[in-house]
């Protein structure tokens, strides 16, 4: 068992995927980390946008019950992981996601991919520097997504 940790506003003692915004990182999902004071931040910085409270959720993971599952692992900044993030950043029909994983596991991007993504539409720049400017500004920081009602049963409410 794992445990993850999710930043936000208010207690979660349900996940309601409908509830995930799209065109995140990995999609339209519910985001964890293995760091809880990442989740402080994440939560933090919502909090202030909101004028809210930060809330951090524990959850724990049960790890070896996901082998059954469809996992996408990314194990560093990579040009896979690039243009995995591109798809789903890019999405043009959120409803409707770009893979079919439960589970993915890999860095987070900058929080400036927006602009990034719009200069590499527009070919103002190429892949390794699309790569090299979606790396995280704080160093490397992984995240959990689970995209599927199967994968968030793998998950319990601390």
């Amino acid at each position: 068992m794992k445990l993850l940790y999710h930043g936000s506003t208010m207690e979660i003692t349900e996940i309601d995927l409908s509830r995930s915004k799209p065109n995140k990182d990995f999609g339209k999902g519910f985001y964890l980390s293995e760091d809880r004071q990442q989740a402080f931040e994440m939560a933090s910085y919502k909090a202030i946008q909101l004028d809210m409270e930060p809330v951090v959720n524990v959850f724990e993971f049960d790890e070896q019950a996901s082998a059954s599952l469809r996992t996408k692992y990314f194990a560093a900044y990579n040009e896979e992981w690039a243009e995995f993030i591109f798809a789903n950043r890019n999405n043009p029909n959120p409803n409707t996601p770009v893979h079919d994983y439960d589970i993915v596991y890999g860095p987070i991007a900058n929080d400036r991919v927006g602009l990034q993504i719009r200069n590499y539409i527009e070919h103002n720049i190429d892949l390794p520097t699309f790569l090299e400017r979606l790396k995280y500004m704080r160093g490397i920081t992984f995240q959990y997504f689970f995209g599927t009602e199967r994968a968030i049963k793998l998950l319990r409410k601390l």
